[in-house]
């Protein structure tokens, strides 16, 4: 599937406290924890768990969440398809980077390993 400008503006604007809570319940569903998602989170972005409330908190948009983070040099790493996306295919680096957060949350909701997930 290729990604048009309007999907691209649209995760833009998307706020990351709307979404957070489908991560938590995809992954609490699939008997993984709120601390191993925010591990895959810090993991990607820097961000610890008191940073990430503070984001919800705020409302931030993707495109601010991203902005403020450090990415994980080896997110680079991660591949595969995700909504119908090819990740490594995405030449928009802010939906890149939201569909490599969707790609992680996927992977850990699915029990794969924690060293797998974190690209060690």
């Amino acid at each position: 599937m290729k990604v048009t400008p309007e999907h691209n503006e649209r995760i833009a604007k998307m706020t990351f406290s709307s979404v957070y809570p489908h991560y938590v319940t995809k992954v609490e569903k699939k008997g993984r924890t709120i601390e191993e998602l925010h591990t895959v989170i810090t993991w990607l972005t820097g961000f610890d768990s008191v940073k990430i409330q503070e984001l919800i908190d705020e409302k931030v948009t993707f495109k601010t969440f991203f902005e403020r983070a450090e990415i994980h040099p080896n997110a680079h790493l991660i591949k595969g398809v995700i909504c119908g996306y090819r990740i490594e295919d995405i030449d928009n680096t802010l939906t890149q980077q939201t569909r490599f957060l969707d790609k992680l949350v996927d992977e850990l909701a699915k029990g794969r390993k924690m060293e797998k997930i974190l690209r060690q």
